[in-house]
């Protein structure tokens, strides 16, 4: 996919009442969209970076993806509805049109606790996002292969330095 394209999100965030912690990427890679599902491209680190912050074991199918998250009261959503987009490039990012999270906000526990999934996400939060809700993102490294700088180790512990005090495993 070379061309520039107008896409919308295609599917909805994953939370529940009981949800801590908000994670927001950008917009959804092509893999993701063909999938439905959130970082679905197989380089992606997200899934290993989680499994390895809460010492659990690998999510595999779409699933147990949800499961994982909604046990460990983690919700995930994207800061963009739908944009001009060439194929997974953040940078070719126009047009945005910008998620509402007022819904995971009025209807979970995460309060204070958001993350954006690299620069390109903390960036669209806090021009678009920001001045509706009030509540500063932190921003992580990014889990996309595209961020090939960050080795898994490195993402891992920066990762889990943040997210420590926000998700408190109940074991």
């Amino acid at each position: 996919m070379n061309s520039k394209q107008m896409v919308s999100h295609g599917f909805g965030p994953v939370f529940d009442e009981d949800s801590k912690v908000l994670i927001l990427g950008s917009f959804p890679s092509v893999k993701s969209r063909e999938q439905s599902f959130y970082y679905g491209h197989p380089q992606n680190r997200f899934w290993k970076v989680m499994a390895a912050v809460l010492k659990a074991p690998l999510p595999v199918s779409i699933e147990e993806k949800k499961a994982f998250l909604i046990v460990n009261h983690i919700a995930v959503y994207d800061v963009i509805e739908s944009c001009s987009i060439i194929g997974s490039s953040d940078s070719s990012i126009r047009d945005v049109t910008v998620t509402d999270l007022s819904g995971i906000l009025k209807h979970s526990k995460v309060g204070s606790h958001i993350y954006a999934n690299g620069a390109k996400a903390y960036d669209l939060y806090r021009k678009y996002t920001l001045p509706v809700t009030g509540i500063e993102a932190v921003k992580l490294p990014s889990t996309s292969p595209a961020n090939a700088a960050w080795s898994l180790e490195r993402l891992i512990g920066t990762w889990e330095k943040e997210l420590r005090i926000a998700i408190k495993k109940d074991r």
